[in-house]
């Protein structure tokens, strides 16, 4: 799916994101300002290593993408060469069918003979613009360190910029720690907009992620030279690059509390020598969960720059100093989120439907602010302004899953925006994604999944 964790995970911090428009299918959301972090880690299952199982346990030879903005379609195959017993290197490469066709239809050639139509299609194949190659390097230094080394050799189009990362992660007993350096580092912001960083360096520790209970989550981030937009990217920005991807350091932290209510849950026996299609998803219930915590940036450089004129932007404790670039943010933020669930997901049709919807509070001090001059136009007999209640309106997320047959699930994510302002239609759905699943028995809970965003007009496995 388009982020690499579902929203129903209960997981509130920004998450690196699934795309179709670079070989190693990774972008980071650029950080928010203010927070909730964006530099949480998401999966560590590399696009290599998930092509890599398809071909391996579900026999696909090839693996499809579509990006409208970049390539097109395209196909994808790993090879993975092991060195030692902890050390692996894989090859991905990518071919691209959509620039291949039009190069054999423009051509304007009409071979007369199977001979010479081979000859033309071997031809175009040397076209060496139809291929996409990247090499990664997994190398298992203990049982807890993990080094990762990649490099995209050659990318598609115009864009034959290397792109180079370097990993390294480390399991604490209760935390995880991740030490990352891209050259150049993709990133996308809130309008879609993907942006590359001439070098992000990145130091992120962060507590295991449980049920309940508290957590908290530390990063230092420090990026080197002007962002340009990549260029594989057709969308045109209003603005340019966020503030928060200038060069510059900075230091995020934040602390949360999370809290689960069970309001409902089915003690019905399940189907006897039926095994689950998903073993986390065989109970239904009814259930809440809420986070509240806070968070705190400290940044100097360019990346300090905020705006200052909107009145919507200013959120929490901040401090600015003069004569020097640099800048402190502190605020509270909040999330509440309400899950229900029927059926087992063990019957072969419409035996789970499942519905997830999340409110976000980003910002505690807007809220109350907001709150405050609500509360007061109402006492004092006034209409509210428009702009007072959409500032105490959260960000709003909704999840369904549907099953269809079998291990086939259909699942659509989706934010929902209230504008205001819009009297015929105040409810507009922000960035939709769609997607198929199909959930693999034998592993317990994993699943394969073929997702799709109009936004952004990509569709990959």
């Amino acid at each position: 799916m388009k982020k690499l964790r579902w929203a129903m995970d209960g997981s509130f911090w920004e998450l690196d994101m699934s795309t179709a428009m670079t070989a190693d299918g990774l972008a980071r959301p650029a950080p928010g300002d203010p927070i909730p972090l964006g530099v949480s880690r998401g999966t560590r299952l590399s696009r290599a290593k998930q092509i890599h199982f398809m071909q391996r346990f579900m026999f696909m030879p090839f693996v499809p993408s579509y990006s409208a903005a970049s390539h097109g379609v395209a196909l994808h195959r790993t090879l993975t060469i092991p060195f030692s017993q902890n050390w692996f290197g894989t090859l991905l490469g990518q071919f691209n069918v959509q620039k291949f066709m039009s190069c054999v239809t423009g051509s304007g050639e009409t071979p007369n003979s199977v001979s010479s139509w081979l000859q033309t299609i071997g031809r175009h194949l040397q076209n060496h613009s139809l291929y996409a190659l990247g090499f990664s390097s997994e190398l298992m230094l203990t049982p807890d360190d993990t080094l990762l080394l990649s490099l995209d050799s050659y990318t598609f189009g115009d864009n034959k910029k290397p792109r180079k990362k370097a990993i390294l992660h480390h399991k604490f007993p209760n935390h995880n720690l991740t030490v990352e350096a891209v050259s150049p580092g993709l990133f996308v912001d809130k309008s879609g907009n993907y942006w590359d960083v001439p070098l992000s360096l990145a130091i992120d520790m962060a507590s295991l992620a449980s049920d309940s209970g508290a957590s908290y989550h530390l990063c230092m981030h420090h990026n080197t030279g002007s962002p340009t937009q990549f260029q594989g990217d057709d969308h045109q920005p209003i603005h340019g690059p966020p503030a928060t991807l200038l060069p510059g350091f900075s230091v995020k932290s934040a602390f949360s509390f999370k809290q689960n209510f069970d309001f409902w849950r089915s003690k019905a026996p399940k189907l006897k020598l039926v095994q689950p299609y998903d073993m986390f998803l065989s109970n239904p219930h009814i259930s809440a969960s809420g986070i509240i915590g806070a968070a705190f940036t400290a940044s100097v450089g360019d990346c300090s720059a905020r705006t200052q004129d909107n009145s919507l932007e200013s959120n929490g404790f901040s401090f600015q100093a003069s004569g020097v670039k640099s800048a402190f943010l502190a605020d509270l933020f909040a999330s509440v989120s309400f899950t229900a669930q029927h059926g087992n997901y063990q019957r072969l049709f419409l035996d789970l439907t499942r519905f997830h919807v999340r409110l976000d509070f980003p910002s505690g001090s807007r809220f109350v602010a907001g709150a405050t001059r609500v509360a007061q136009n109402l006492l004092n007999s006034q209409h509210p302004s428009l702009e007072d209640i959409q500032t105490i309106c959260p960000n709003a997320s909704i999840s369904l899953q549907q099953q269809i047959a079998g291990p086939f699930l259909f699942r659509v994510d989706s934010g929902v925006t209230l504008d205001l302002e819009n009297q015929d239609w105040p409810v507009r759905v922000d960035e939709p994604v769609f997607a198929l699943e199909y959930s693999m028995q034998v592993l317990g809970s994993a699943k394969a999944v073929a997702w799709y965003s109009p936004k952004h007009r990509e569709c990959t496995l």
